[in-house]
């Protein structure tokens, strides 16, 4: 099922255990001892490395001007957070309004310290800094993230697609409360009277959309057909990514065809027709009604056994394109996407691994491991698609995938997708 932009209901996650450290950081430990911070908001966060970096090496004069690469410090299990902020870091649209968000509010002497001002004081000192390259410690991110949800507390393995939807729905929550007590003053209504799409004195208030729903929010459509009357009862859900079932030997574009195929409704889960006010047979299937800018999808790789009573990671090899196409409803347009970053899940279960991200940036792709930055070339991305058999050496996978729709025309409703295997 889809994730609602809301109310989270991705599949439970699993068992937590203590993530397994990986000696490949090693190379980083002399780095690290040369940090040093110095004054005003240096001292916030540990900057390191120095001279010309591997990474400029690489690029050469082909350097993207302007650009930042910087890899993150690992406290022990922060893996999970370290590739989903760099995959929202390389997502421009997001990056750009976040950093417009901290320009605007930095200087508020009464603003509380947040997750999202974290976030935003994080973003800035990468895209600030002198140095194209190094290393930051977001000692102060990540204890927010444990002051706030007990779950990324302690050491134990954490689940990265929990963590972005948990992240973006704090944020939005955050945005919302802001926007809230700009708007309301204290003498007329209170703070507490105002939700988002609540009404306010009979008046039915329009949901606020922030910019993180700008980014990231698309609306399905929930379409059920009672086969006895021909009533269609439709309901509309939001989401900000698309938790999808995989199969073995398949591509992206099966998979999200399975997601929108049809399902029928009978024997026991009959659906409940209110024009025949009984429980009849009934045709089910989703419709994206509106497209996100940012479509992120999750491929459930943990899937619950019942015969083992417990999570298991699946292997299967799913192909995912770098060209992604949705199939709309008219003629003529269809909605097109860019793969622009992967997060993938090193380990062959759900228990333990490491998370890593593979990122396009200006037509290069990086791989980031915690403090580690290098360029990889775009072949390596066939690398995570999976294994062709059950039992293979090849643990690492690609678990969520990042992808930026292409210019701004296509339909609002948009059916099948379509892309290469």
């Amino acid at each position: 099922m889809a994730k609602t932009a809301r109310s989270p209901t991705a599949e439970a996650s699993p068992p937590a255990a203590a993530e397994k450290h990986r000696s490949g950081s090693a190379a980083g430990s002399g780095l690290r001892s040369l940090a040093s911070a110095a004054s005003g908001w240096w001292d916030r966060w540990a900057v390191m490395g120095s001279g010309l970096s591997k990474l400029e090496r690489a690029f050469g004069d082909q350097f993207p001007e302007g650009e930042r690469y910087f890899g993150l410090e690992n406290f022990g299990n922060t893996c999970y957070c370290n590739s989903v902020l760099q995959a929202l870091y390389y997502c421009t649209p997001f990056r750009e309004q976040l950093l417009e968000y901290y320009a605007k509010n930095r200087n508020l002497e009464d603003a509380d310290e947040n997750l999202l001002t974290c976030l935003a004081d994080l973003f800035s000192q990468i895209s600030a800094s002198k140095k194209k390259t190094g290393v930051i410690a977001p000692k102060r991110f990540i204890q927010m993230v444990k002051k706030l949800n007990e779950y990324f507390r302690g050491y134990m393995h954490q689940d990265a697609h929990e963590f972005l939807n948990f992240l973006l729905n704090e944020i939005v929550d955050i945005l919302e409360k802001e926007s809230s007590s700009a708007k309301v003053s204290p003498e007329t209504t209170s703070p507490e009277k105002v939700s988002n799409g609540a009404a306010v004195d009979g008046v039915k208030k329009e949901p606020l959309v922030t910019w993180v729903h700008k980014n990231f929010q698309g609306t399905l459509t929930n379409e059920t057909r009672c086969l006895m009357c021909e009533t269609v009862t439709a309901k509309d859900e939001t989401f900000f990514d698309l938790s999808v079932d995989i199969e073995q030997n398949s591509s992206l574009t099966s998979c999200l065809k399975n997601f929108f195929s049809t399902e029928t409704l009978n024997a026991d889960d009959k659906f409940f027709c209110d024009k025949c006010c009984s429980l009849q047979e009934a045709e089910k299937r989703m419709k994206i009604k509106k497209v996100p800018q940012i479509l992120v999808i999750h491929l459930k790789r943990f899937k619950f056994i019942e015969q083992l009573n417990r999570h298991k990671k699946l292997s299967y090899r799913v192909v995912y394109p770098l060209e992604l196409k949705l199939s709309s409803n008219s003629d003529d347009a269809d909605c097109e996407y860019s793969l622009f970053a992967v997060v993938v899940h090193l380990g062959s279960g759900p228990n333990q691994g490491h998370y890593v991200a593979k990122i396009k940036s200006h037509d290069h792709w990086l791989s980031f491991d915690d403090d580690n930055v290098e360029m990889i070339p775009e072949s390596t991305l066939q690398t995570f698609y999976g294994s062709s058999r059950e039992y293979s050496g090849n643990t690492d996978h690609g678990y969520i995938l990042f992808y930026e729709r292409i210019g701004g025309n296509c339909s609002e409703k948009a059916d099948s997708p379509e892309g290469g295997v």
